[in-house]
């Protein structure tokens, strides 16, 4: 319990660093004020600092006392969106259209918090601790530019476990914890569709290759796909969210557009819906006499909790907070996490913490929203937690 003492003690600093980082919003891999930010609040704390040198990325590491031992990684990311700020806090956005919609403040106040908890027990440590401050989890993906520069290896030997966690605006009552062991976020990809026709006048579609019908059947067609070729138990997600094409009513375009995201939670079910999208949409074309281009773009991996590690940190939640704290998820979620690439190469586990700043959770506006409120009281247990699995890890293995 002396990690949520301690935790409570640097309170005020670490709620004081999330409203500054809320404050100064940056987008991508690009984040110098967040990056000086971190810096500052890890000043005179024992750690090993090295920057990213493709990315504005903080890798520090704490020698335990008692090491060399085993090592933990704790991550916590730090981008923020473009999204243009509609709360009425105090200290909300200075940067026109970017706004902390996503908690990532949260996250990085929350990870300062158990660098400076981990550094006073620092003589009790038989092991290291690697903490990741990431950029880019909203957009192109920082952790395995990480990974290529070495946030796995920083000790000087690879991690034997990761941890991080991930705040919520809503759904859930404030303090409340939550994930599940085995597949619990989705992979996310995109479908680009592209269908060549031949243009023509609305009067005499003969004469040309109308390709807005030829896209619309596409469209429908992927959907009875999904649902006559993949197990209802192994869900895929495929979602249309834009399509274009034409210039005026009564003209028949060249081309039309679609791109779609398509959700899966198993690295089979991926592969087959990767195969059978192209297929399907290069023979629809064809039954029609039309070309199309299509690319199947890979993103995000499955997230995958370690089942040994989720009952590990389930049983260290538990003891720390009380097991009404405590809901293991029945199902996946179905956004997506660069903290994937993590769990790819390290076991652990990735949870969420209720921030929800409202009395009625499902009512309250959800992350990504530009109402996005959330309660930064939770901070400490945030902290807290990260470090308390580090500590038991580390002698668990030590």
């Amino acid at each position: 319990m002396r990690t949520r003492e301690l935790a409570e003690q640097f309170r005020e600093e670490i709620v004081t660093l999330r409203r500054a980082l809320h404050q100064v919003p940056e987008y991508d891999l690009d984040l110098p004020k967040t990056q000086q930010l971190i810096l500052d609040a890890l000043e005179g704390l024992p750690l090993e600092i090295t920057l990213g040198k493709e990315l504005s990325s903080v890798t520090a590491v704490l020698r335990g006392g008692r090491g060399p031992g085993s090592v933990v990684l704790l991550r916590g990311d730090m981008d923020a969106l473009p999204v243009t700020e509609r709360t009425a806090v105090s200290f909300a956005s200075q940067h026109p259209g970017m706004m902390h919609a996503c908690g990532h403040d949260l996250h990085v106040a929350g990870l300062v918090g158990a660098a400076k908890v981990l550094s006073a027990l620092k003589d009790e440590l038989p092991g290291d601790v690697v903490f990741m401050f990431q950029p880019g989890e909203e957009t192109s993906g920082g952790a395995p530019i990480m990974i290529r520069e070495g946030v796995l290896d920083a000790a000087g030997r690879r991690a034997d476990a990761a941890y991080g966690l991930h705040v919520g605006a809503s759904s859930q009552p404030l303090g409340m914890w939550s994930s599940r062991p085995g597949s619990f976020m989705a992979a996310a990809d995109q479908l680009h569709v592209r269908v060549i026709g031949a243009g023509t006048h609305g009067s005499t579609p003969y004469r040309g290759k109308d390709p807005i019908p030829v896209l619309c059947e596409i469209v429908t067609a992927l959907q009875t796909m999904i649902t006559r070729q993949f197990d209802v138990f192994d869900p895929v997600v495929l979602t249309v969210g834009r399509i274009a094409g034409g210039t005026k009513e009564n003209i028949i375009p060249d081309d039309a557009f679609f791109d779609a995201t398509v959700r899966t939670f198993s690295e089979a079910a991926r592969t087959k819906v990767q195969e059978a999208s192209i297929q399907l949409v290069e023979g629809l074309a064809a039954a029609h006499g039309l070309q199309v281009e299509a690319e199947y773009q890979v993103g995000y991996p499955v997230t995958v909790n370690d089942e040994a590690e989720f009952e590990f940190a389930r049983s260290v939640i538990e003891e720390l907070f009380g097991p009404e704290r405590f809901r293991e998820r029945p199902n996946p979620r179905c956004g997506a996490e660069d903290f994937s690439y993590i769990l790819q190469e390290v076991p652990g586990v990735y949870l969420n913490l209720s921030a929800c700043a409202s009395p009625d959770p499902d009512a309250a506006a959800d992350n990504h929203s530009p109402l996005a409120n959330f309660d930064d009281s939770v901070l400490p247990d945030g902290a807290a937690l990260l470090a308390e699995l580090a500590v038991r890890r580390l002698n668990r293995a030590g």
